[in-house]
């Protein structure tokens, strides 16, 4: 059980370093095993298909994620100290993937959507489910601001999207000109996104 589980892993592993460096629609089942080092028939032992693969890529990156963010936005810190600590994140994990492979690799998730939901309704639908999470994970820190009178903005949902399509975007810029300077922007603007009240939003970046 765990030789086929650790096959498994292997090949979820090559599946998204592939993804993350070339794309999706490029990849084939064969080169996938070659880097996983695991036999071809491994890969259909566990997949029904590569779409079946991107899915399961998809869900194990967003559970390490989901973690990361929990961790973050559930800590005992002010709700606007945890978003910057988010930001703050965001840009050192991008910044070590450079170090480690030579090129920002993105969001994974932002880069499927770019490339895949046009194509398959399955990764479409299971990558809207993902980006809900995590404006409703955006949105709860946003709402304790509110109530304690930190930020002004009248709607704590589109606000969420607002910044969570922010954090996105700034990520793609990083990704195309290979700089996690692109990344620096994020706070100030999303101070201004939210309203933020200066006198503590100013404490928040020490």
């Amino acid at each position: 059980m765990g030789r086929t589980s650790d096959a498994r892993e292997k090949i979820l592993s090559a599946a998204q370093s592939l993804i993350e460096l070339r794309g999706y629609s490029a990849l084939g089942v064969a080169e996938i095993c070659k880097t996983a080092g695991v036999p071809k028939g491994s890969f259909y032992y566990f997949f029904e298909s590569k779409e079946s693969l991107a899915l399961a890529v998809l869900d194990e990156h967003w559970a390490d994620q989901k973690r990361t963010w929990t961790r973050i936005l559930s800590s005992d810190e002010e709700p606007l100290r945890r978003l910057f600590r988010l930001f703050q994140e965001t840009e050192a994990d991008q910044h070590a993937g450079q170090q480690s492979c030579g090129t920002v690799s993105g969001c994974l998730f932002g880069n499927l959507t770019l490339e895949m939901s046009n194509q398959t309704e399955a990764i479409r639908t299971r990558l809207q489910e993902i980006f809900d999470a995590q404006v409703e994970m955006v949105e709860a820190v946003i709402a304790e601001a509110l109530e304690r009178d930190e930020v002004t903005t009248p709607d704590t949902r589109q606000a969420a999207q607002a910044v969570v399509a922010q954090l996105e975007g700034q990520v793609l810029f990083a990704k195309l000109y290979n700089n996690t300077q692109q990344l620096s922007p994020l706070w100030v603007n999303c101070l201004a996104l939210l309203g933020a009240r200066a006198p503590r939003a100013a404490a928040a970046d020490a």
